[in-house]
């Protein structure tokens, strides 16, 4: 049996705020021991206490999370500054945490490093990971090549990069009691458990593609031999690139695309722009356009998608993963995100996540994960 319990709390001091969620979960617990947690919370808190006092009330817990632009969960919808706590109970799945540090330094040997701490009590092959990694120090699409390579495209991987409110200072990455910045944390899943996904942005492609024929990690110079500035100004006329007008990425088949969000930052000189995310040179990409009431659209067919396609009679529980850019552009219609996706959930399926700095996922059911910018990524999970 599979029983998953959310807790989430506003209060603003650190000892209240964990003491009130581990009430709510000895409540929902009902005498039941957690193996496993996902921790989602506000840059200002004091993340020490908050995980040593989680240890003490659970010892040896399973346990990662990180620091967020906003907490989602089905106890309290969408709050900032605040935290949320998912806990996992089952005596059929195995759930076990790693983390690894200095990703900037060496991403391999970081996520080696977190994989096999993880990885050492599984007997079962690998269901899926959720990663939770730094946003700051080093690119997404680097962590997740490491990810990909350490466990095998096989593996699909799922979950987000950490954030700061937008203040570009730090952010914190957790597994145990440790507070780490720099690092990637894992969970990994083996054993009866079902899982599905969905992915949805808003973003709809306009005008005609191109293809990107010069690029650097997440600059890109050139599309269709011509300065990349050139390609936006092209529709946008004088405007200038900005996560409102993001890349459609497409993969190899042409079907489905992923999103690139430019930075804000571009050279007039050069006529490179700066992503937030590494664009590959040869891949086809269009502008996109949306609106509000689109990207809010997007959440709940991100939801329909997982529902879809998954596998079981009814899942247990759901997580999610949003972009902060989605929540800059919303505003205070960003709680409507989750207003949404829960009218297409099972009634009272607990339910939690967080707005991050880029976003982790396969586009599709069984194919390599991606790592996305301005997306709303479902993970239902489930027992066998």
């Amino acid at each position: 049996m599979l029983k998953v319990v959310v807790a989430h709390s506003i209060d603003p001091d650190s000892q209240f705020a964990v003491i009130e969620v581990l009430e709510q979960c000895h409540l929902a617990l009902a005498g039941a021991t957690p193996q496993a947690a996902v921790l989602f919370a506000a840059i200002d808190f004091d993340h020490d206490l908050i995980l040593n006092q989680i240890d003490q009330t659970f010892p040896g817990m399973a346990l990662i999370g990180g620091t967020t632009d906003g907490e989602i969960s089905s106890v309290l919808g969408f709050e900032q500054d605040s935290l949320t706590l998912m806990l996992f109970c089952s005596d059929t799945i195995t759930i076990t945490a790693g983390m690894g540090r200095r990703v900037s330094q060496d991403a391999i040997a970081a996520t080696e490093t977190a994989i096999h701490q993880a990885s050492v009590t599984h007997t079962d092959s690998l269901q899926f990971c959720i990663a939770i990694a730094e946003s700051l120090t080093i690119g997404g699409g680097r962590i997740l090549d490491s990810l990909n390579q350490v466990l095998g495209e096989q593996v699909p991987i799922f979950g987000g990069l950490t954030a700061d409110q937008w203040r570009a200072k730090q952010t914190y990455q957790f597994c145990g009691t440790e507070v780490c910045s720099d690092a990637v944390s894992v969970l990994l899943f083996s054993g009866a458990i079902l899982f599905s996904h969905g992915v949805a942005s808003g973003w709809h492609p306009i005008g005609k593609p191109g293809c990107v024929t010069k690029a650097a990690g997440n600059v890109v110079y050139e599309i269709d031999n011509k300065p990349a500035l050139e390609f936006y100004h092209h529709y946008l006329g004088t405007l200038p690139p900005s996560a409102e007008y993001p890349l459609a990425v497409f993969n190899a088949d042409g079907a489905h695309y992923y999103m690139r969000a430019p930075s804000g930052i571009h050279d007039p000189i050069s006529g490179s722009i700066t992503f937030f995310g590494d664009v590959h040179e040869h891949v086809t990409v269009q502008i996109t356009e949306t609106t509000h009431d689109i990207i809010l659209s997007a959440s709940k067919a991100s939801a329909l998608q997982a529902l879809e396609s998954y596998p079981g009679e009814a899942p247990d529980a759901a997580l999610f993963f949003s972009c902060s850019g989605r929540r800059q552009i919303l505003g205070s219609r960003t709680k409507e995100e989750y207003q949404l996706v829960k009218t297409c959930l099972p009634h009272s399926l607990p339910s939690c996540g967080f707005y991050t700095n880029g976003e982790l996922s396969p586009l599709v059911q069984k194919e390599p994960t991606h790592f996305h910018n301005e997306t709303f990524i479902t993970l239902l999970l489930g027992e066998a």
